[in-house]
């Protein structure tokens, strides 16, 4: 563990405060390194990682004895001291060959790895295709292809996806320009072949194709121009190996987003030309059946029902009066 830094001066403060949280976090820098036994096919694409990542990456050419599925501690100081979030291993032995391990790290603990086992029989370096070079820096188009990337459950692919996305998303911005999409990485996966897979054989689960092209527009005659693709490189086939999941509290943790000064938008609270906030309250529909009508002692049932009494025997009295009325007419008349 690094001991608590205090500041002793400005300048130090300074630089604690760049590294501390922030609600709009800075780019992820990436942290290559090798282990002490690594191919050259290991090497080449690791330094072709680095050159689509520069300006946020660092490179160490020096041997590290570092095993990540069996003991990541290493990895976690590396990642402290060195301010960095994503790491890159990479690694060669007779059982894995030409393997990069992709690891993220919260609060300069590792959150999650995943192991890529690169088939350096179709690897071709950045250095092979004699195409003209994107500037550095420059952030690219992404594109995944296949069923795997679009699985609901969380798996390998899906992982290795999102892994993916944050090594090539760089700085976040809301504005950007259309002179500067000058190329796109294309990740492809293929079908399964069987419908049983075994974890720990890699050859068993489905081929990542990894292609990066440039992007050249040509005249076309009309308004839109004419979009080309030329292969930029590197060219990679990657098999996913060895998965470490990411723990649910420490990812409950990282996925959790700081509270902004921003007033929360509330629905049906509207504010009026002088300022009065006015509110909408919606009601279903109401059962008159059961409204309360009667709260006066005068008029409780039972007396109504006695006076609807009284008004009934009077309506009958009356009424047998006109009946009887032009009966004694006829009588005084004969």
């Amino acid at each position: 563990m690094l001991r608590q830094i205090k500041p002793r001066n400005a300048r130090s403060k300074r630089a604690l405060e760049k590294r501390a949280p922030k609600a709009v976090e800075n780019p992820k820098s990436a942290l290559i390194l090798r282990g002490t036994s690594c191919s050259q096919v290991t090497q080449d694409a690791l330094g072709d990682l680095y050159a689509l990542r520069q300006v946020h990456a660092k490179r160490f050419q020096k041997k590290n004895p570092v095993h990540p599925f069996e003991d990541a501690s290493s990895l976690a100081f590396f990642s402290e001291k060195n301010d960095c979030s994503l790491l890159l291993f990479g690694s060669s032995s007779k059982k894995r060959p030409h393997t990069i391990t992709f690891a993220r790290t919260f609060d300069y603990k590792i959150l999650d790895m995943l192991e890529f086992c690169l088939d350096g029989d179709t690897f071709r370096s950045l250095a092979q295709f004699k195409t003209e070079k994107v500037p550095v820096g420059t952030r690219p188009l992404m594109v995944f292809a296949g069923t795997a990337f679009e699985s609901t459950v969380p798996n390998g692919f899906t992982m290795a996806k999102s892994m993916l996305i944050d090594f090539f998303r760089g700085e976040v911005s809301d504005k950007i320009d259309v002179e500067g999409l000058r190329y796109v990485v294309v990740v492809t996966a293929d079908e399964p072949t069987s419908t049983t897979t075994n974890d720990d054989d890699p050859a068993s689960k489905p081929v990542l194709r990894l292609r990066v092209y440039t992007i050249r527009t040509q005249r076309s005659g009309q308004k839109l121009p004419r979009v080309e693709l030329e292969e930029h490189g590197p060219r990679m086939d990657f098999r996913l190996g060895r998965v470490q999941e990411a723990d649910e509290a420490l990812l409950k943790e990282a996925m959790r987003r700081a509270k902004t000064g921003e007033e929360r938008t509330r629905k049906n609270v509207t504010t009026d030309v002088m300022g009065d906030k006015i509110g909408r309250i919606h009601t279903g529909k109401l059962d008159l059946s059961e409204l309360q009508t009667r709260k006066m002692k005068g008029l409780k049932r039972e007396r109504d029902q006695h006076l609807d009494d009284d008004e009934d025997e009077e309506k009958t009295v009356v009424a047998e009066e006109a009946e009887q009325q032009p009966k004694r007419k006829r009588r005084g008349d004969a």
